[in-house]
């Protein structure tokens, strides 16, 4: 029987590595091990595996943990990297999965570089698609449109977030190692005082003089508005934990996002930071299970969780883990006026880059019924269909006159996924329901009896009216 002694896993691209991080050339590490600097060329080469006596050698010597200096044997990589390859472009290639995961495990370096480009390649064809779009649907662009797109900061964090599908494993794995269970405002506190010796102090608004939440170092406080209600209080209190703890993996995935503006990286780096507070809130591995287990009931979660159904809605969009991927999810909120002050894609929904979207589409028209839930299918004029989940969310208020805004989000999916959702009856298929025709926006959708519509569609040539008043607002050559 063999011995634990005999075990042994090639790492060599992990000890080249951890060999560099340390500042050793080849011949200092063979000196501390005792063993010869060509066996250690061998061992960085993967010509010869670390054994089990070798791996304690290296974390006594170096004062390493053991399982930090294992690793997870590509895993994350590996999932990665299997969720990319069922991309379209790979259908011709045969890659068994064996092979990803020795790439991931012998070759950490080439499977990095791969996925930072194929994670490039999705920003640049993201950004064209949006350059292109008035000229796909057969008109042209504005004078310096281009240009006027490409110096849009919030067009810029919009691309960034969709190229990596609204998820950041590096982030949910560092929130899950300071929170491994959700932990309410009071664990935050405690937190704060142990680990950074910050008193939380609640003040009325008129003391705040327009801060929620101020971090005021020189004192040692942590001040949050007294009147902010439970989800809100432990918003903050994990946003701003995240941005003490959580500063070198919020760090990297900004500078990751290679943003052409200081606008555009101080807005990804809120983005991130919210992210993040979610994730403390509401640990991946935990959240995960839970949404399986409710049917992604929104409310149900936001009472299991301690958030506001907006925190929840935004929460599910994210989880899209390589390995460990949930339904796909977009989300969208607006205003009473139609203007969009959050949009998150990671469902293939085609939204409009310009110009208002579509009034059939309850989202606009859920402010006649506030607080209440409307589900709706969906089916755009290419027959593609979606189910979408639509309630309003308030935002400000918590004493009299104080300014409250009322706006509404809507969550959905493709119909191919609805049936793992609580809102569909019965579980039923995405056939459930008479789905609403509607259309990106008016001036690229070509359904011609749309009495909703509020302009007529680009290429289109509308008929006079000197004979004939159509019953819809433009009647076309074609009708």
């Amino acid at each position: 029987m063999a011995t634990s002694s005999a075990r042994s896993v090639f790492m060599g691209p992990r000890l080249r590595r951890l060999r560099r991080d340390l500042g050793l050339t080849q011949a200092d590490m063979a000196a501390d091990l005792e063993i010869s600097a060509p066996y250690v060329a061998l061992l960085e080469r993967n010509q010869r595996p670390v054994t089990a006596d070798m791996l304690l050698r290296l974390a006594r010597t170096y004062k390493i943990d053991l399982a930090d200096l294992a690793g997870d044997g590509g895993a994350d990589h590996t999932a990665r990297m299997q969720s990319i390859l069922k991309e379209p472009m790979f259908a011709d290639i045969d890659i068994p999965a064996l092979e990803v995961s020795d790439l991931a495990v012998s070759y950490p370096g080439m499977t990095e570089a791969f996925l930072r480009l194929y994670t490039a390649y999705r920003e640049e064809q993201l950004a064209l698609a949006e350059r292109c779009a008035p000229d796909l649907a057969g008109g042209g662009s504005f004078p310096g449109q281009q240009n006027f797109d490409a110096n849009d900061p919030v067009a810029e964090v919009r691309r960034f977030l969709a190229a990596r599908r609204n998820n950041f494993a590096n982030l949910d794995d560092a929130a899950e190692r300071l929170v491994h269970e959700p932990a309410g405002p009071a664990g935050f506190i405690e937190r704060l005082r142990e680990r950074h010796k910050l008193q939380v102090r609640y003040l009325p608004p008129n003391v705040m003089l327009g801060s929620v939440r101020r971090l005021d170092m020189h004192r040692r406080q942590l001040l949050l508005e007294d009147s902010l209600d439970t989800a809100g209080l432990n918003f903050q209190l994990a946003k701003q934990l995240a941005y003490l703890e959580l500063e070198d993996e919020i760090g990297a995935a900004v500078e990751d996002g290679k943003f052409t503006s200081k606008s555009a990286e101080l807005l990804a780096r809120r983005a991130l930071g919210a992210y993040a507070a979610a994730a403390l809130i509401m640990p991946y591995s935990v959240f995960a299970k839970a949404v399986e287990a409710r049917r992604y009931d929104l409310e149900a979660l936001a009472r299991q969780f301690g958030t506001s159904f907006e925190q929840t809605a935004h929460r599910v969009t994210t989880l899209q883990r390589p390995g460990l991927e949930k339904v796909p999810f977009f989300l969208i909120r607006v205003d009473p006026a139609g203007n969009i002050s959050k949009l998150l894609d990671g469902a293939g929904f085609p939204f409009a880059k310009h110009g208002g979207a579509c009034p059939l589409w309850s989202v606009h028209g859920i402010f006649k019924t506030p607080r209440q839930i409307v589900t709706q299918w969906l089916e755009l004029p290419d027959g593609q269909r979606f189910f979408s989940i639509a309630r309003t969310v308030p935002a400000g208020g918590g004493a009299f006159g104080a300014i409250r805004v009322e706006r509404a989000i809507a969550i959905g999916g493709a119909a191919e996924h609805a049936g793992q959702l609580i809102y569909t009856r019965d579980g039923q298929g995405p056939n459930a329901d008479e789905p609403t025709p509607i259309g990106v926006a008016c001036r690229v959708c070509h359904r011609p009896r749309c009495a909703a519509r509020s302009a007529p569609p680009i290429g289109r040539e509308i008929l006079p009216d000197d004979f004939r008043t159509s019953s819809v607002p433009f009647g076309f050559s074609a009708d």
